[in-house]
């Protein structure tokens, strides 16, 4: 394939062809989030193995008072990645934000949720952002600040280190040095419960992993035999991280957006990573971007842990 004719692919059929050239190939974990794959990640969250929905959502609700006390009331809420915001009422019900900006990359998805959003908070000026959240946005320009970022659900674990920290600097030039965050980050545990949490016994989470190679399929006119790969996750301890693959399971030629890959038997396809932070971990995380930790809050098991950050002047670097 040409280089112009990798120009003219969209993000995903760039980000496809590269990450299937690479020796050991890799597709960033963001493409698992067209429609089918935020449906089915819904429905992850619902699952008995999956411990971070709930456990956050029971911080978020236990604490919901002092997080107002710790933000402010009547500003504007920015959540990154916003998905379904299946969290994000408890936090307008505590803040009583003046708007509300939603961003995710699924326009579709985000369209229905903001609608949801709007219908039940009628009073809240709800301003839907498509796009990629990884660099800085620039918000509407009717927000009430210091703004109130909301980062639920651990995905800033799909980032390695200096990602996760470039990430949280962008957050910090989206939303300004006066603002909060919100934020939702897994803690390392048993690798038995964070294994069964990414390797369900339903098949949902292989289901989600699988809809990449569907989505090439669909968008990219590939040929890949979904048959021909299954679900594979390893929890590294020295990279404090859980692993995403997707693996062949014997010799495979296919194509995608007219380029020909091969693949040997056992070669996988890595497509997530999940780091899991200890509270000293997070905090240094925190501090490397321009944020200084207010509070944190832990459930007893601590399986899941939820911070305040205010941003700073700068950060130090990691």
């Amino acid at each position: 394939m040409s280089e112009m004719m990798i120009e003219l692919l969209d993000d995903f059929g760039r980000a496809a062809v590269d990450g299937l050239g690479q020796p050991r190939k890799t597709i960033p974990a963001r493409f698992f989030y067209d429609r089918r794959g935020s449906e089915l990640f819904e429905e992850i969250t619902r699952l008995p193995e999956y411990y971070p929905t709930r456990t956050e959502r029971a911080l978020l609700m236990a604490h919901s008072a002092d997080i107002a006390r710790l933000t402010g009331v009547g500003h504007s809420v920015v959540e990154f990645g916003s998905g379904s915001s299946a969290k994000t009422p408890i936090l307008l019900d505590a803040v009583r934000p003046a708007a509300y900006v939603p961003i995710d990359i699924s326009a579709d998805f985000l369209k229905d949720s903001s609608q949801q959003i709007a219908a039940a908070y009628p009073d809240i000026r709800v301003r839907p952002l498509a796009g990629n959240f990884t660099a800085p946005i620039a918000l509407p320009n009717d927000l009430d600040g210091p703004l109130i970022g909301f980062f639920p659900g651990s995905t800033i674990g799909n980032f390695a280190h200096p990602a996760a920290v470039d990430l949280l600097r962008s957050f910090r030039a989206t939303l300004g040095t006066d603002a909060r965050l919100v934020i939702g980050i897994d803690t390392r545990k048993n690798p038995r419960l964070l294994e069964a949490a990414y390797d369900d016994a339903a098949g949902v989470t292989a289901q989600f992993n699988l809809n990449m190679l569907h989505r090439m399929n669909r968008e990219l006119d590939g040929t890949i035999d979904i048959e021909d790969f299954e679900h594979r996750v390893q929890w590294h301890n020295a990279l404090g991280r859980i692993e995403m693959h997707l693996e062949s399971v014997r010799d495979i030629e296919f194509r995608v957006a007219g380029r020909r890959f091969s693949m040997r038997a056992g070669e996988t396809i890595h497509t997530e990573n999940s780091y899991k932070y200890s509270v000293e971990e997070a905090r240094l995380l925190a501090r490397s971007a321009g944020w200084e930790p207010v509070a944190y809050w832990t459930d007893c098991d601590a399986m899941f842990g939820l911070h305040v950050w205010q941003a700073t002047a700068r950060g130090i670097e990691p």
